[in-house]
């Protein structure tokens, strides 16, 4: 069930040598690209990443928060078209959602390395450095990163008592159960 995998998937930044299976690889895209879209626009565009010298350069596309990218064996880089949809932010937010589930349902650790919004250390923009990195054209936006891999470590899942149920309204803003 869901809420199984939800009950025990978090965000693994440590990961082994292991490469990703180009099988495995396959069906994270399929469960990524069987998302759905406001109006079935798809507006999302994907740039998958596993040559060592690039992850280098991925884990330095941000201030902070993405160096552990430097030892994933994978990165999908989730990229969108604004001119496709108006709500490409969400969809390609689905897109990235599901690239996580799919990972964890394989057995895999996945973390999301915010780009949209983000500078690097030296001040400059992260879409920039990875419209240059990747030759992504003008025009299309790069939401996130996800790297995968396999788990170099464990974590265990959140338990229900730490969940922010007081943030759950009923019928009416405020109203609690």
């Amino acid at each position: 069930m869901l809420i199984d995998l939800l009950r025990t998937r978090r965000s693994i930044r440590k990961f082994t040598a292991q490469p990703i299976e180009p099988e495995t690889i396959d069906l994270l895209l399929e469960a990524a690209l069987r998302s759905p879209s406001s109006k079935g626009t798809n507006p999302w565009e994907l740039i998958v990443v596993t040559a060592p010298e690039t992850m280098q350069q991925l884990a330095q596309s941000k201030a902070h928060g993405a160096t552990f990218l430097k030892d994933a064996p994978l990165a999908i880089v989730v990229c969108a078209d604004p001119a496709k949809s108006d709500v490409w932010v969400e969809d390609a937010s689905i897109v990235a959602t599901l690239l996580h589930l799919e990972a964890a349902d394989l057995g895999l650790g996945s973390c999301w390395v915010q780009i949209r919004l983000r500078q690097r250390g030296d001040g400059s923009d992260s879409q920039a450095f990875l419209a240059d990195l990747l030759g992504v054209p003008g025009g299309l936006k790069v939401l996130a990163i996800v790297g995968i891999g396999h788990p170099a470590d464990t974590k265990s899942g959140h338990p229900l008592a730490s969940l922010p149920f007081g943030q759950v309204s009923y019928e009416r803003f405020g109203r609690r159960k």
